[in-house]
């Protein structure tokens, strides 16, 4: 078992007011800029007031300030060891015969754990913050000066049949999905595998209860026969209402718990889940980029006061926190355009910032 004396404890509590001051500025400007964002867009309507607009820049927040977590960590390292270095305090703990490892370490282990607590905690808590928004949104705005809606597809299936959903319009009803002028193409695999046509059904309204589709104002069509009209119909299905809406979401907006049902759900629809594999991959390496970040947050800011350079050097790691970040969504593209492996587009940012890190750290310390 791992314990701090009262050296390390001291530097790790430096540590983490520095990053808790760079959370707090990062958080306020995400906010401000959200607030005037959406005071733009969903503050046009008379009826919407100051308040409403603030509840909805609360909900938006915690999905946005996420993705910045890793950064945050850095700055707030960053600002805790250079401001350490200038009262000279790294400097009497060197005198002191006291390894730069000693005071890395801990905050390198707690950076983990909280890159742990983010994927597992705070990320499906932002997923849950940001579907509250999307739908109260989307309320707000529903035939106010907004953009024409996409068509909604969906796909669901089993080993016997595949059933391919569009609508128009959908919304969500006491907490079920609701889609509006619905069209449903059934298909049935056959014995060698491929997928023929059987009929189709067009509804009014479709709302997903537990374990069915509920149809409104139908009109079923099977091949080779007339048309027929019923007032409602139910048509069976393996989706709940979170996984409906997931369909409707990017892979960054679904939970980290819902990930692998997501990927699951996905590929027996018969769609590739190769974004969602992907998410699940980059979440998994979030506590070592966390750790990274901590590390390379101690090499930039270790360099002696009185030998100058130590601000260009604290700004120097600040710019390869940016450089981190754009080489983080470029693999992601390279990924998703199956262009290198998702696991070494996943892992490869956290890899690098560790050995970066480290290499520099080895080569200042140790020669």
């Amino acid at each position: 078992m791992i314990r701090f004396g009262r050296l390390e404890r001291y530097v790790l509590a430096r540590t983490m007011a520095g990053v808790g001051a760079a959370l707090a500025v990062i958080g306020a400007v995400i906010l401000l800029i959200q607030f005037v964002d959406l005071s733009r867009s969903v503050g046009t309507r008379a009826d919407v007031g100051p308040a409403t607009i603030f509840g909805l820049t609360l909900l938006r927040t915690p999905s946005l300030l996420q993705v910045l977590l890793p950064f945050v960590v850095l700055f707030g390292g960053i600002s805790a060891y250079v401001g350490l270095n200038r009262k000279s305090e790294l400097v009497a703990m060197r005198a002191a015969g006291v390894s730069a490892w000693r005071f890395i370490l801990p905050f390198a282990l707690a950076a983990f754990v909280g890159g742990v607590l983010a994927v597992t905690v705070i990320n499906p808590l932002a997923a849950a913050f940001n579907a509250r928004f999307e739908a109260q949104r989307a309320r707000l705005m529903e035939n106010y000066l907004g953009d024409t809606p996409e068509d909604i597809w969906l796909r669901q299936g089993d080993e016997r049949t595949q059933i391919v959903i569009h609508a128009r319009a959908r919304d969500t009803v006491d907490g079920s999905v609701r889609l509006r002028r619905v069209s449903l193409f059934v298909y049935q695999k056959s014995p060698s595998g491929t997928l023929e046509f059987r009929r189709r059904l067009e509804a009014a309204e479709a709302r997903l209860m537990p374990g069915f589709w509920q149809l409104k104002d139908v009109r079923e069509a099977t091949a080779g026969e007339s048309s027929v009209r019923s007032e409602s119909l139910s048509i069976r299905s393996a989706l709940d209402a979170e996984s409906a809406m997931e369909r409707f979401a990017s892979p960054e907006a679904i939970a980290f718990w819902r990930l692998p049902a997501a990927i699951r759900l996905t590929e027996q629809a018969g769609f590739s889940a190769y974004g969602y594999r992907l998410r699940f991959q980059q979440l998994l390496a979030t506590p070592l980029l966390f750790a990274a970040m901590a590390v390379l947050a101690a090499a930039f800011s270790l360099r002696l006061a009185r030998l100058g350079g130590l601000a260009g050097l604290a700004g120097a790691g600040v710019g390869l926190g940016f450089v981190i970040f754009f080489f983080n969504q470029f693999a992601g593209a390279l990924a998703r355009a199956d262009i290198i492996p998702l696991f070494a587009a996943a892992w490869a940012p956290a890899v690098v910032a560790l050995l970066s890190g480290l290499t520099l750290l080895f080569y200042t310390e140790d020669g």
